[in-house]
């Protein structure tokens, strides 16, 4: 069946599965998460532990783990990340569908987690297929206005080449920066992963692998939402 979503909005469940009521189980699941991956638990084994003590759903788990993490991780993530004064005169590269789906999904009133490692993450799944959506181009002007402001030198887009459509995607993005005079290169890469955490460059992302190898990071989905997009559905699952 063909994908005709129009939105990167909820899930038609998210409502119940992430109300306020449901909240302080999750936080506490989230907790539980960060302390049994502190000590060294293994991430799926204590996730399983933690979904079953609070009765979680697969979805909320899946909100769970992407939240937690150890304070290892949480300590090195923070002791490496930029500010935005910070990116004046810098070169940005952006991993581009980790933070565009992000901002996107907080453009659709879509479930935005607030992470132990301060982070925010979306709950959307591609699946291996990239869809435009309607609030694609706005989140694109977005990213672009908030880096001009920030007076960013030039940007780096990498873009998963498996990913269906990635393509489209790049010329979407080429056509924008040229037509804004955005300084913006747009490059398709097997996974850009590996590129971004050896990159000498600030980095752009809230992928925890990244983050966790990454010389300098800038928390872009967060701040970008923060600024623009006030009234989006942020659940805080930060576990503090």
């Amino acid at each position: 069946m063909p994908d005709r979503r129009n939105h990167r909005g909820a899930h038609p469940q998210d409502r119940l599965l992430f109300a306020r009521d449901a909240e302080p189980d999750l936080r506490r699941a989230t907790s539980d998460l960060n302390w049994l991956l502190t000590r060294g638990y293994a991430s799926v084994s204590a996730l399983k532990l933690v979904g079953d003590r609070y009765a979680l759903n697969a979805r909320q788990r899946l909100a769970v783990g992407r939240c937690a993490c150890s304070e290892e991780d949480a300590n090195r993530r923070q002791m490496y990340q930029v500010e935005t004064p910070d990116l004046a005169g810098a070169e940005l590269w952006i991993d581009g569908y980790n933070v565009l789906t992000s901002l996107e999904a907080a453009l659709s009133g879509g479930v935005i987690l607030l992470a132990h490692d301060g982070c925010f993450r979306d709950m959307a799944s591609m699946h291996g297929s990239y869809r435009k959506v309607a609030e694609t181009i706005p989140a694109i002007e977005i990213l672009g206005e908030l880096l001009a402001e920030w007076n960013v030198s030039s940007c780096r887009w990498l873009l998963d080449q498996p990913v269906s459509n990635s393509g489209r995607l790049k010329t979407m993005l080429r056509e924008l920066s040229e037509e804004r005079g955005w300084n913006w290169e747009i490059d398709l890469v097997p996974d850009p992963d590996p590129v971004l955490s050896a990159a000498d460059q600030i980095v752009a992302s809230a992928d925890s692998q990244i983050l966790n190898q990454a010389g300098r990071w800038f928390n872009l989905a967060r701040t970008a939402v923060e600024e623009r997009v006030p009234e989006a559905w942020v659940v805080d699952l930060s576990g503090c």
